[in-house]
């Protein structure tokens, strides 16, 4: 790596990125957070990216944007510029009126060009290029009415529980905000609306079994202080935090697979790693093996059938 002026160039797998302002503070300091620059987003996107890119490769991705730092502006970035070079991926994808032109991480150069743009968080689609209609992840989304992290423990502990009783695997995740997201591989055969209608039904099931402490109600004034269990983002064109990415809160906190067994430590929350530390966990691969055979809903819908009575 060198430097020149205002621009570093790294090296990324086959390829050399140019990163602009790399001393430019994303993360400002204080109140107990540590500062990062965008040069340290950039290290640290390139020291993840052997994990991060197999959660990436072949989905089209949104974009969250922070180009004077979390504490400015955000956009949502779905079309690719056209200033980005050749060599990144993208995929045009139909939609009313014409087309969006996402783009697809495919290798360590994209994702540190993409930190250069001051992309803070990449949320993916549950689908990939070629089968867009069809997903292969159902996602949970342990959304807590407040900070309260023991509620989304104890939720997490009955939808794992609940799935293994339907025979479905499933992984864990921070959010690196204030949630756990419960990943669920499937086989690709089932389009979204079949994949939501599924995770519906069982979130249905778990919150009238726990209608005191978990909702599926969609509006924040049904929900009371119950956590509420989100699915909506089993649905086309919705997408979910990449694994590994980072979140635009102080202290750059984020998304981190986990173990089930992770639920038993006290320290745990959902900001618990950041930037500084993240790539160890990643290290630990908590979710050896879980991802690789994605499964079929028929099954798993007849036993839920059979439990509900």
């Amino acid at each position: 790596m060198t430097r020149d002026g205002a621009v570093r160039t790294v090296r990324a797998g086959r390829r050399t990125v140019e990163v602009h302002r790399p001393d430019k503070v994303l993360f400002p300091g204080g109140g107990g957070a540590e500062e990062y620059t965008k040069g340290d987003l950039v290290d640290y996107y390139r020291s993840v990216a052997p994990f991060m890119l197999p959660h990436l490769r072949g989905r089209p991705l949104m974009l969250e944007r922070h180009p004077d730092g979390v504490d400015g502006p955000r956009f949502m970035q779905k079309n690719t510029p056209e200033s980005y070079p050749d060599w990144v991926a993208r995929v045009e994808v139909p939609k009313e009126g014409g087309t969006v032109c996402h783009t697809v991480c495919e290798d360590s150069a994209t994702l540190v060009l993409l930190a250069d743009q001051a992309s803070i968080t990449l949320h993916r689609w549950l689908s990939r290029v070629g089968r867009l209609d069809r997903p292969d992840r159902m996602v949970f989304d342990l959304d807590p009415s407040g900070d309260d992290f023991e509620r989304v423990r104890e939720a997490a502990r009955l939808l794992g529980e609940l799935l293994d009783e339907v025979n479905l695997p499933s992984a864990l995740m921070t959010t690196g905000s204030r949630g756990l997201h419960v990943i669920v591989p499937l086989n690709g055969h089932h389009d979204f609306d079949e994949v939501r209608e599924f995770a519906r039904d069982l979130a249905d099931a778990l919150a009238a079994a726990h209608p005191e402490r978990l909702t599926t109600a969609a509006r924040k004034k049904d929900r009371g202080d119950r956590l509420y269990l989100d699915v909506q983002r089993n649905a086309y064109a919705q997408t979910a935090v990449v694994p590994f990415t980072v979140r635009a809160r102080p202290g750059a906190p984020v998304a981190v697979p986990l173990a089930w067994s992770d639920l038993d430590d006290p320290g745990l929350n959902a900001r618990r790693w950041t930037v500084a530390d993240a790539v160890d966990q990643a290290r630990a691969n908590p979710w050896s093996g879980v991802l690789t055979r994605g499964r079929a809903l028929g099954p798993a819908r007849r036993r839920l059938n059979a439990l509900r009575g």
